[in-house]
Protein backbone atom coordinates (compact mmCIF):
# COMPACT_ATOMS: atom_id res chain seq x y z
CA UNK A 1 0.00 0.00 0.00
CA UNK A 2 1.11 3.50 -0.46
CA UNK A 3 1.70 5.92 1.85
CA UNK A 4 1.21 9.76 2.58
CA UNK A 5 3.06 11.93 5.03
CA UNK A 6 1.80 13.23 7.85
CA UNK A 7 3.77 16.40 9.45
CA UNK A 8 3.33 16.10 13.16
CA UNK A 9 6.29 16.83 15.34
CA UNK A 10 8.34 13.97 13.25
CA UNK A 11 6.66 13.11 9.82
CA UNK A 12 4.75 10.25 10.23
CA UNK A 13 4.08 7.70 7.36
CA UNK A 14 0.57 6.97 7.13
CA UNK A 15 -1.01 3.78 4.88
CA UNK A 16 -3.59 4.54 2.19
CA UNK A 17 -6.85 2.59 2.10
CA UNK A 18 -8.82 4.25 -0.35
CA UNK A 19 -9.12 7.44 -2.46
CA UNK A 20 -12.80 8.82 -2.49
CA UNK A 21 -13.48 11.99 -4.42
CA UNK A 22 -16.19 13.92 -4.26
CA UNK A 23 -17.49 15.67 -7.95
CA UNK A 24 -19.55 19.11 -8.62
CA UNK A 25 -18.66 20.77 -4.86
CA UNK A 26 -18.50 24.05 -6.01
CA UNK A 27 -21.05 25.45 -8.14
CA UNK A 28 -19.04 28.01 -10.12
CA UNK A 29 -17.15 24.50 -11.48
CA UNK A 30 -20.03 23.07 -12.09
CA UNK A 31 -21.22 26.24 -14.17
CA UNK A 32 -17.94 25.90 -15.71
CA UNK A 33 -18.00 22.50 -17.04
CA UNK A 34 -21.97 22.63 -18.19
CA UNK A 35 -23.18 20.47 -15.54
CA UNK A 36 -25.77 20.44 -12.95
CA UNK A 37 -25.44 20.46 -9.38
CA UNK A 38 -26.83 17.22 -7.17
CA UNK A 39 -29.22 16.40 -4.57
CA UNK A 40 -26.42 13.98 -3.19
CA UNK A 41 -22.32 14.19 -3.21
CA UNK A 42 -20.98 12.68 -6.17
CA UNK A 43 -18.61 10.20 -5.63
CA UNK A 44 -16.04 7.96 -7.61
CA UNK A 45 -12.82 6.78 -6.72
CA UNK A 46 -9.46 6.06 -8.07
CA UNK A 47 -6.76 3.21 -7.57
CA UNK A 48 -4.25 3.73 -5.24
CA UNK A 49 -1.83 3.22 -7.94
CA UNK A 50 -3.11 6.55 -8.71
CA UNK A 51 -1.24 8.14 -5.47
CA UNK A 52 1.91 10.76 -6.50
CA UNK A 53 3.49 12.64 -3.58
CA UNK A 54 6.01 15.12 -3.60
CA UNK A 55 9.27 14.55 -4.53
CA UNK A 56 8.93 13.19 -8.08
CA UNK A 57 7.24 14.97 -11.33
CA UNK A 58 4.04 14.26 -12.61
CA UNK A 59 3.65 12.75 -15.59
CA UNK A 60 1.30 12.65 -17.54
CA UNK A 61 -0.42 10.07 -19.24
CA UNK A 62 -0.11 9.28 -22.91
CA UNK A 63 -3.71 8.09 -23.44
CA UNK A 64 -4.94 11.53 -23.25
CA UNK A 65 -4.74 14.91 -25.14
CA UNK A 66 -6.02 17.38 -22.62
CA UNK A 67 -5.33 16.49 -18.71
CA UNK A 68 -7.06 19.08 -16.55
CA UNK A 69 -5.89 19.73 -12.61
CA UNK A 70 -8.62 20.54 -10.65
CA UNK A 71 -7.07 21.44 -7.25
CA UNK A 72 -8.73 20.36 -3.59
CA UNK A 73 -8.88 20.27 0.10
CA UNK A 74 -7.92 16.20 0.90
CA UNK A 75 -8.95 14.64 4.52
CA UNK A 76 -7.37 11.78 5.85
CA UNK A 77 -9.49 9.49 8.05
CA UNK A 78 -7.83 8.91 11.18
CA UNK A 79 -10.19 5.88 12.22
CA UNK A 80 -12.54 3.40 11.54
CA UNK A 81 -15.82 4.13 11.31
CA UNK A 82 -19.63 3.61 9.77
CA UNK A 83 -22.76 5.42 9.81
CA UNK A 84 -20.88 8.28 11.17
CA UNK A 85 -22.97 11.29 12.53
CA UNK A 86 -23.10 14.69 11.21
CA UNK A 87 -22.07 16.22 14.45
CA UNK A 88 -19.03 13.84 15.15
CA UNK A 89 -17.65 13.44 11.56
CA UNK A 90 -14.83 15.96 12.34
CA UNK A 91 -13.44 13.65 15.02
CA UNK A 92 -12.62 11.40 11.99
CA UNK A 93 -10.36 13.65 10.65
CA UNK A 94 -6.52 12.98 11.46
CA UNK A 95 -5.51 15.73 9.04
CA UNK A 96 -5.81 17.61 6.60
CA UNK A 97 -3.75 18.50 3.16
CA UNK A 98 -4.19 19.48 -0.75
CA UNK A 99 -4.57 17.34 -3.70
CA UNK A 100 -4.55 17.28 -7.53
CA UNK A 101 -7.48 15.37 -8.82
CA UNK A 102 -6.31 15.04 -12.37
CA UNK A 103 -8.36 14.54 -14.81
CA UNK A 104 -8.15 13.46 -18.68
CA UNK A 105 -11.25 15.46 -19.49
CA UNK A 106 -11.05 14.39 -23.11
CA UNK A 107 -11.63 10.94 -21.68
CA UNK A 108 -14.10 12.13 -19.65
CA UNK A 109 -15.95 13.97 -22.23
CA UNK A 110 -16.75 10.63 -24.05
CA UNK A 111 -17.52 8.58 -21.26
CA UNK A 112 -19.99 11.00 -20.05
CA UNK A 113 -21.98 11.43 -23.37
CA UNK A 114 -22.02 7.40 -23.76
CA UNK A 115 -22.93 7.23 -20.34
CA UNK A 116 -19.90 5.17 -19.09
CA UNK A 117 -17.57 5.20 -16.22
CA UNK A 118 -14.84 7.84 -15.30
CA UNK A 119 -12.41 5.32 -14.47
CA UNK A 120 -9.60 5.86 -17.29
CA UNK A 121 -10.27 9.63 -16.91
CA UNK A 122 -9.90 9.93 -13.68
CA UNK A 123 -7.62 6.29 -12.47
CA UNK A 124 -4.06 7.10 -14.22
CA UNK A 125 -1.39 6.98 -12.55
CA UNK A 126 0.01 10.64 -10.89
CA UNK A 127 -4.04 11.11 -11.00
CA UNK A 128 -4.09 11.60 -7.22
CA UNK A 129 -1.65 14.09 -6.47
CA UNK A 130 -1.13 14.91 -2.85
CA UNK A 131 0.66 17.42 -0.74
CA UNK A 132 1.94 16.20 2.76
CA UNK A 133 -0.67 16.43 5.52
CA UNK A 134 -1.12 18.61 8.72
CA UNK A 135 -2.59 17.25 11.54
CA UNK A 136 -6.33 18.51 12.18
CA UNK A 137 -5.70 19.79 15.51
CA UNK A 138 -3.42 22.65 13.86
CA UNK A 139 -5.91 23.59 11.71
CA UNK A 140 -7.87 26.75 14.21
CA UNK A 141 -10.92 26.31 12.08
CA UNK A 142 -11.13 23.69 9.33
CA UNK A 143 -15.14 25.39 8.48
CA UNK A 144 -12.98 28.29 7.39
CA UNK A 145 -10.31 26.68 5.33
CA UNK A 146 -8.84 28.55 2.09
CA UNK A 147 -6.39 27.08 -0.65
CA UNK A 148 -4.67 28.13 -3.90
CA UNK A 149 -3.59 26.75 -6.79
CA UNK A 150 -0.24 28.68 -8.93
CA UNK A 151 0.30 27.32 -12.44
CA UNK A 152 3.79 28.92 -13.45
CA UNK A 153 3.48 31.16 -11.11
CA UNK A 154 -0.07 32.32 -11.99
CA UNK A 155 -2.94 31.94 -9.66
CA UNK A 156 -5.50 29.85 -11.02
CA UNK A 157 -8.07 28.27 -8.78
CA UNK A 158 -8.65 29.94 -4.73
CA UNK A 159 -10.88 27.39 -2.79
CA UNK A 160 -12.91 28.61 0.26
CA UNK A 161 -14.75 25.44 1.42
CA UNK A 162 -17.67 27.75 2.91
CA UNK A 163 -18.85 27.61 -1.02
CA UNK A 164 -19.22 24.02 -0.65
CA UNK A 165 -22.39 22.49 -1.36
CA UNK A 166 -21.54 19.54 1.35
CA UNK A 167 -20.04 20.81 3.89
CA UNK A 168 -17.01 18.37 5.37
CA UNK A 169 -19.14 16.72 8.12
CA UNK A 170 -21.75 15.56 5.41
CA UNK A 171 -19.16 14.03 2.88
CA UNK A 172 -17.95 11.90 5.78
CA UNK A 173 -21.16 11.40 7.12
CA UNK A 174 -22.76 10.48 3.68
CA UNK A 175 -19.74 8.42 2.62
CA UNK A 176 -19.56 6.31 6.37
CA UNK A 177 -23.61 5.18 4.97
CA UNK A 178 -22.29 3.38 1.65
CA UNK A 179 -18.68 2.49 2.38
CA UNK A 180 -17.07 1.16 5.58
CA UNK A 181 -14.82 4.39 6.14
CA UNK A 182 -10.91 2.95 6.97
CA UNK A 183 -8.13 5.16 8.99
CA UNK A 184 -5.37 6.11 6.15
CA UNK A 185 -8.50 6.49 3.27
CA UNK A 186 -8.40 9.95 1.61
CA UNK A 187 -10.89 12.32 0.38
CA UNK A 188 -11.00 14.63 -1.90
CA UNK A 189 -13.71 17.05 -1.32
CA UNK A 190 -14.32 18.92 -4.94
CA UNK A 191 -12.56 21.32 -6.77
CA UNK A 192 -13.44 25.01 -7.10
CA UNK A 193 -13.90 27.03 -10.54
CA UNK A 194 -10.58 28.12 -12.70
CA UNK A 195 -9.93 24.40 -13.88
CA UNK A 196 -7.37 23.88 -17.01
CA UNK A 197 -5.28 22.04 -19.14
CA UNK A 198 -1.50 20.85 -17.90
CA UNK A 199 1.53 20.39 -20.52
CA UNK A 200 4.97 19.34 -20.07
CA UNK A 201 7.67 21.41 -18.14
CA UNK A 202 4.44 23.28 -16.19
CA UNK A 203 4.96 23.87 -12.19
CA UNK A 204 2.39 23.78 -10.02
CA UNK A 205 2.19 25.11 -6.42
CA UNK A 206 -0.34 24.21 -3.96
CA UNK A 207 -0.96 26.29 -0.61
CA UNK A 208 -2.66 26.38 2.78
CA UNK A 209 -2.15 29.95 4.05
CA UNK A 210 0.57 29.26 7.27
CA UNK A 211 0.98 25.44 7.10
CA UNK A 212 1.25 23.73 3.23
CA UNK A 213 3.80 25.17 0.72
CA UNK A 214 4.36 22.62 -2.15
CA UNK A 215 5.64 22.63 -5.58
CA UNK A 216 5.36 19.97 -8.43
CA UNK A 217 6.70 19.54 -11.83
CA UNK A 218 4.92 18.38 -14.69
CA UNK A 219 6.51 15.99 -17.58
Amino acid sequence: MPHVALLAAQTKAVQVRNIFCIGRNYSAHIAELGNRPEEDPVVFIKPTSALHVQGKPIVLPVHSSEVHYEAELVLLVGKAGKHIPEDEAMDYIAGYGLGLDLTARDLQTKAKQGGLPWAVAKGFDCAATVTPFVPANTIQNPFEIQFEMHLNGHLRQHGDIRKMLFSIPLIVHYLSTVFALQEGDLIFTGTPEGVGSLTSLDKIRLVLPGHIDTEFDVI
